[in-house]
């Protein structure tokens, strides 16, 4: 396959990204495995501590959004400061041994999130014409599959050969540092600010020349924004997608311990997410180029679909003779709707967002992960602690939500019509 021609910087985000996401590959699957079943905290309460992560990244989101489009912080520093804060978040992790500290640790860890999408996802906007803009996000994306499918394979073979859960924050904490690294040392800013501001408003262009840029983003960046109605629709069924990210990540991996049949163990369960992700690694840029094809909206809806079918198979999972099966099915369906929502959102609000307010607009849009995030673990965390006929009913749910979720789109799609 022909790799695009990008600028260096973008290939050098994608490739701190990589080593970022080895690190989260240790943690993000085997986490609530450690502290249900061998710190002993209940999933409710895991489930609610992993979903704190969103509560803080919200703050996080919503001033990594003002700071990116500041020139006194820029795309730059804010990707720094949030390396700095998530390698900390990895100290209280490495500690935690009860529900305070690992309430503490995730928070931390929302927070530098929070501070990470806005700047990262803005630089890459600023690096790329919007033809390359699919195919931009779905390298790093790429870049993203890739780290976690080596972080699941290394942190599931590090558990059965020294069961030490523990060193897998270690190893994460580490990962931010030589990522701080190479931002500080590798890329520059990639914005060119200027004192003048213009905002666009009611589909009319303000020019601010009595205003600091940053007294201009701050006093009407959001206000703009929220009263963008294509935007907010947009937020309601990006929500949508993000609880089934989540999912996938937080509810899943103990599903599969705990109610696949008798049970699966750790080491089959580390083989089924490095398929996921590595399956997704392989269909992220075909993906991408064949979505180029459709609209934005279309390849969301396409997207919603391909969730629906892997909640289907997740729900025959629990009522199969052969879970491993089925997981097999569901992960890599999921793999697909994964890759054909990620890109198509970040190009989505690409398109929409006006210049000087793309930290703003990436900003409301990585809101919608902390949302998501924050409900989605705690809906699964509670799910597990019920029967096993709740939990069929629970992934049949979520198998019917994609219905609202297309009906959402086909809405967003007609307001779309009516702006042009």
């Amino acid at each position: 396959m022909i790799l695009p021609k990008f600028k260096l910087p973008i290939w050098i985000l994608a490739g701190g990204r990589l080593l970022l996401e080895i690190g989260t590959g240790f943690t993000l699957f085997y986490a609530p495995i450690f502290f249900v079943n061998q710190i002993g905290i209940s999933s409710t309460l895991v489930g609610l501590a992993l979903g704190s992560a969103s509560v803080s990244g919200v703050a996080g989101r919503f001033i990594g959004g003002q700071w990116v489009d500041s020139p006194r912080w820029g795309r730059r520093k804010t990707l720094l400061i949030s390396a700095a804060i998530s390698a900390l978040a990895d100290v209280f992790l490495v500690m935690a041994d009860n529900f305070p500290l690992l309430v503490v640790g995730n928070m931390l860890m929302g927070l530098g999130i929070g501070f990470y999408w806005p700047a990262t996802e803005a630089a890459i906007i600023d690096l790329t014409t919007p033809k390359q803009r699919n195919e931009a996000f779905a390298i790093t994306r790429l870049a993203d599959s890739l780290g976690l499918s080596l972080g699941v394979v290394l942190g599931g073979a590090l558990i059965a050969n020294s069961g030490n859960y523990r060193l897998l924050f270690v190893i994460d904490g580490i990962s931010f540092v030589v990522f701080f690294g190479i931002i500080y040392f590798a890329i520059a800013e990639t914005y060119k600010f200027s004192s003048q501001s213009q905002i666009t408003s009611g589909g009319w262009l303000l020019n601010l020349p009595n205003l600091g840029y940053t007294e201009a983003i701050r006093g009407l960046g959001y206000a703009e924004a929220l009263r963008d109605r294509i935007l907010m629709i947009y937020v309601v069924v990006n929500i949508l997608f993000t609880i089934y990210l989540s999912q996938v990540q937080s509810t899943l991996p103990l599903y599969l311990k705990n109610f696949a049949g008798a049970g699966l163990s750790e080491k089959v369960i580390s083989g089924l997410f490095t398929w996921h992700i590595t399956f997704a690694a392989i269909c992220q840029l075909p993906m991408a180029r064949w979505l180029n094809k459709f609209t934005r909206i279309q390849a969301l809806t396409i997207a919603m679909i391909f969730w629906g079918i892997g909640f289907f198979c997740v729900w025959l999972i629990g009522t199969s003779p052969k879970p491993l099966v089925w997981a097999i099915i569901a992960l890599g369906i999921m793999a697909l709707g994964m890759v054909a929502y990620t890109p198509s959102a970040s190009a989505f609000i690409a398109d929409i967002a006006p210049e000087s307010l793309r930290g703003v607009y990436l900003s409301i849009n990585s809101q919608c992960w902390a949302i998501g995030y924050f409900i989605g673990p705690a809906l699964g965390g509670y799910a597990l602690d019920q029967s096993a006929n709740f939990m069929k009913g629970f992934w049949l749910a979520f198998m019917s939500s994609i219905v609202l979720g297309i009906l959402i789109l086909r809405f967003l799609a007609q307001r779309l019509k009516l702006s042009e």
